[in-house]
């Protein structure tokens, strides 16, 4: 069977090179006669494959000398609640801006490790259609942090632009964004990302963090998510998900070969356009985001006639047009186009919905 176009918000279609690679190196890895998947975690092999993606990672990001990079566990959702435990006791409370469902559940975890003020949000009416302006910001300078979600998943509402937050640190979730485009890390305490969309497969949770930022950790904080502890184990305090990292080694290696962070940038703006043309055009099919703050990632979609959803979802998979759904709190479509989609999987999704409206509209 060919390979279809998948949609999936994560975990996330992967580029063919790669996973190609990693089939061929499955039984052996580099003549080492063992599958990475084998590996001691603390034995040479693995220990170049982890130190091999981090040096790709930050020639990648441009990483400042002072961030340590973290390969971790848990995913965003764990960092909901780590990211407090390590950061919120430098000054006793949070600020926190709300675009969406995964910024207000950020918040929402983060309030039982300390006093979190909602510094803005655009919700209006239960929903979120567009990032908060810069105007709209009102911080505490005496918060240990302010913390955004760059991009929403699930609303589609995406952050082009890198907050001022004076001196207080700023921290990001990124998971469903990060390498698709150039960001300048310095202006950023801290990155996460759950790999499971740019960076690789699920079970890796990757933590840029800058140094002066470790060591304040609550004291309730268990060793394993304390990241100072962390930084100094190499990330290896315990056992850490050795065959991701491998993965997301050789996607950091792809990037790279396709030209970096630019490269991907004018990729994903031309897949985004091709979407997003189409709604605009269509008067079957809608997308209510506001334009300025339209994801590059995740585009959801409506149909006019909501009867026809699942008519419009097996029509998609008959074509190989898979894991459209939107999600379960909003309904509607969703297409996620990540790094590893092909435009081509996008011209054959505008395709297949000119015509699905030619049909019903």
């Amino acid at each position: 069977m060919p390979r279809v176009f998948n949609f999936s918000p994560g975990p996330a279609t992967l580029p063919e090179p790669v996973l190609r690679q990693a089939a061929d190196e499955m039984l052996d890895w580099r003549g080492s006669g063992m599958s990475v998947m084998e590996m001691s975690h603390r034995g040479k092999e693995f220990m170049s494959i982890q130190a091999e993606a981090e040096a790709s990672l930050r020639e990648l990001l441009a990483i400042p000398p002072n961030y340590t990079v973290l390969f971790l566990q848990g995913g965003g959702i764990g960092q909901n609640a780590i990211v407090p435990m390590n950061l919120i006791g430098r000054t006793g409370r949070a600020d926190y801006v709300l675009s969406g469902d995964w910024s207000k559940r950020s918040a929402d975890e983060a309030a039982h490790f300390g006093p979190i003020r909602i510094a803005a949000s655009s919700e209006e009416g239960g929903r979120y259609l567009r990032m908060p302006a810069p105007s709209e910001w009102k911080l505490d300078p005496g918060a240990a942090y302010v913390h955004y979600c760059a991009n929403e998943t699930i609303g589609g509402v995406e952050c082009f632009w890198t907050p001022d937050t004076g001196g207080v640190p700023l921290v990001s979730d990124m998971s469903s964004n990060l390498l698709s485009r150039p960001i300048d890390v310095s202006r950023y305490g801290l990155i996460y990302a759950g790999a499971q969309k740019n960076v690789g497969m699920s079970g890796l949770t990757l933590v840029i963090v800058r140094e002066d930022l470790l060591g304040h950790a609550l004291p309730t904080t268990p060793s394993v998510f304390n990241y100072q502890i962390q930084a100094k184990a190499d990330s290896m305090y315990n056992t850490p998900p050795t065959y991701a990292i491998y993965i997301a080694g050789l996607v950091f290696k792809h990037v790279q070969s396709l030209g970096g962070l630019a490269a991907m940038e004018a990729h994903n703006r031309a897949k985004a356009a091709v979407l997003y043309d189409f709604l605009d055009q269509s008067r079957f099919f809608s997308n209510p985001v506001e334009p300025a703050d339209r994801s590059r990632m995740n585009v959801p979609f409506w149909l006019r006639d909501t009867s026809l959803d699942e008519v419009f979802l097996k029509g998609a998979q008959a074509r190989g047009l898979v894991q459209l759904k939107g999600h379960r709190s909003v309904g509607g479509m969703r297409a996620s186009i990540y790094n590893a989609m092909p435009i081509e999987g996008v011209r054959a999704l505008v395709d297949y919905m000119r015509e699905f409206e030619a049909r019903h509209g």
